[in-house]
């Protein structure tokens, strides 16, 4: 009988089939985790609030509420910190967050006064503020060192509040739930494999947390090229086979289930594991970053082409700034659409006020239109509506939010969720498959009786 030729596309089909099973087996193990805990954190947000809901929903909701800054000095005498950020949602039935530090100390050791209404004491007309870089030094080490806000350090605590009544809910210092530990473990699980939740470095003088973040990272790469591999050995030989890959035959025996379920699942699901898999190393790798942004023409090197930095100007005879009805005020009047508000206050006496605008609904993209305002007269310093933003710098702002699947909203949670799902069966139903085919091989010839 003489052996049928092979093409170049059967040699490269060949090829790439071998790529995809054996980085596939090597990664295996290790993308099944990340896809598991990814999977679960999807819905990290509904989960947390379902487990706490006296944090998050109002029972009995009144005609009006209070003001966002009067609701702000409520949790600055309450918590003796200062608030930093606040959040105010749309929707009539959530509470408000209002993010707080401890109040900086100065070499005497006396409070430096900075509550909602005044700051700290102004600064002189002309005064120069600090560079970006020399403002923000020395802050790095004790956020990495995660001291809690209540220290001083580290990020600030979260307070819900009741915007009807004034009443202060709890804190995010105090969260204590199984769901919260939970999820709490998904996400280690995820980025860094629980290597963190050991103390003793486990390679060399390399923190585990580092260690992780490299596995999974290195792991996810492997995955993604297990992706393209896996579209290019999808695409049948002859065109008339292209129906058996779009469907799972029910009626066959186990193993072609089992091949149909690889097969087909891992093609409906390719595009979202491809962008889960390409944005995933974001995390993990600075180089790799970089790279991204350098392809989407969005990469800015240290100390070069840096953003034109803004300030606040301070008006004669006045050392207070307007309050946060006046900054919303100004918000709803170019943001004219129902939305959720994120409010950054001033850091110092020349910093500006930055407001965020995020739609909300099930379609509701994650991205928020951006307002830079004065402290001091509500002027408009910067206006970016993400929609007016060419398409790469939409891509590059995306880039979080493409891996974790709210980048339009719930509607994108529940794809993602369901391609997740689907990513995490794919190294166990891969692995039956070459564990079928080796037995295949293994088989003993039957005997000829002569």
């Amino acid at each position: 009988m003489v052996k049928k030729k092979r093409t170049k596309w059967d040699i490269t089909r060949k090829l790439l089939n071998d790529i995809h099973l054996w980085i596939g087996l090597a990664s295996g193990l290790i993308v099944l985790l990340v896809c598991f805990s990814g999977t679960i954190y999807v819905f990290n947000t509904e989960i947390r609030e379902a487990a706490n809901p006296e944090l998050f929903k109002i029972i009995e909701v009144k005609h009006t509420r209070l003001t966002p800054e009067g609701l702000a000095l409520k949790v600055e005498q309450a918590s003796l910190g200062k608030v930093v950020a606040m959040k105010i949602p749309a929707n009539p039935q959530h509470t408000w967050q209002f993010s707080v530090r401890k109040k900086e100390i100065d070499k005497g050791g006396s409070k430096v006064e900075t509550d909602i209404q005044g700051q700290r004491p102004a600064a002189q007309e002309g005064e120069k503020r600090p560079h970006k870089k020399e403002h923000n030094k020395g802050r790095g080490k004790d956020e990495k060192k995660g001291k809690s806000a209540e220290k001083g350090g580290g990020r600030p605590v979260i307070y819900y509040v009741n915007p009807y009544t004034g009443e202060i809910l709890g804190n995010s210092a105090s969260l204590k739930s199984s769901a919260v530990n939970f999820m709490g473990y998904m996400f280690s699980l995820h980025r860094w494999l629980l290597l963190d939740k050991i103390e003793k470095p486990i390679f060399g003088e390399l923190e585990n947390r580092k260690l992780g973040s490299y596995i999974t990272g290195t792991a996810t790469i492997i995955f993604t090229l297990g992706v393209i591999t896996g579209i290019a050995i999808w695409f049948p030989r002859k065109m008339k086979s292209w129906k058996q890959g779009l469907k799972v035959k029910w009626s066959g025996s186990w193993k072609r289930i089992n091949h149909d379920l690889h097969n087909t699942l891992g093609f409906y699901s390719c595009i979202f594991l491809f962008l889960m898999g390409i944005t995933g190393p974001l995390f993990s790798f600075s180089w790799y970053r970089d790279g991204l942004r350098m392809t989407l023409g969005t990469y800015k090197a240290e100390g070069k082409g840096e953003e034109k930095v803004l300030s606040s100007k301070l008006i004669s005879g006045r050392t207070n700034r307007l309050t946060v009805t006046d900054y919303l005020t100004v918000a709803n009047n170019i943001f004219d659409y129902s939305g959720d508000y994120s409010v950054n206050l001033p850091k110092d006496s020349a910093g500006t006020v930055n407001v965020m605008k995020y739609k909300n609904g099930f379609f509701a993209p994650s991205a928020a239109d951006k307002l830079t305002l004065d402290q001091y007269s509500g002027k408009v310093l910067d206006v970016v509506k993400f929609s007016d933003l060419p398409f790469n710098e939409r891509i590059s702002g995306s880039l979080k939010s493409l891996h974790l699947g709210d980048v339009y909203g719930m509607f994108t949670k529940l794809i993602y969720f369901l391609a997740c799902l689907i990513a995490t069966s794919l190294p166990v139903t891969g692995t039956l498959i070459w564990l079928n085919k080796m037995k295949k091989k293994k088989k003993p010839m039957k005997a000829l009786v002569i």
